[in-house]
């Protein structure tokens, strides 16, 4: 499948239908999900990262269990906005999920979410290393997802 603008995914989606929100790290894939108005992204989970087939399966059976019809998948761009090799690679990789398990994607820029999470869960939530290890891929994922929804919810027509 080819991969979306952002808006025209969300628009293309039925009523109560939810997405999921991908952050594809090297060891880890952080998984969130937006409720079914898609203005709240939720944690949801996190997967080994693996063959493409298996992981793919994984979240197919994520979307069929939770309801949800698309996939936004976080993009590393740079800090100064382009597109190196690590957003190729991501956009390559969620061209690839999107055909693997027949889910419409849209590629959303992920600067910084991994970062604003692991400051949160040492200064607020106060976790111990083991723990934010455990929670910040699947926290980084509901950041992304979250800022893609509320991009989404104010009138620009550039998103």
């Amino acid at each position: 499948m080819a991969l979306f603008n952002l808006r025209d995914l969300l628009a293309s989606l039925g009523r109560d239908q939810r997405v999921i929100g991908i952050d594809p790290g090297t060891k880890t894939i952080g998984l969130a999900l937006s409720d079914v108005r898609r203005t709240l992204a939720s944690p949801y989970g996190s997967l080994k990262r693996g063959k493409l087939t298996a992981n793919a399966t994984e979240i197919a059976a994520v979307a069929l269990r939770e309801g949800a019809y698309g996939l936004v998948i976080g993009l590393p761009l740079s800090m100064d906005g382009t597109a190196g090799a690590a957003a190729q690679a991501a956009r390559d990789w969620a061209h690839a999920l999107s055909d693997a398990t027949g889910l419409p994607a849209a590629l959303w820029d992920e600067r910084l979410s991994s970062a604003a999470v692991n400051r949160f869960l040492i200064g607020e939530a106060d976790l111990t290393r083991a723990k934010r290890a455990e929670a910040v891929d699947r926290a980084a994922a509901a950041w992304m997802l979250q800022a893609a929804l509320d991009a989404c919810s104010r009138p620009d027509p550039s998103v």
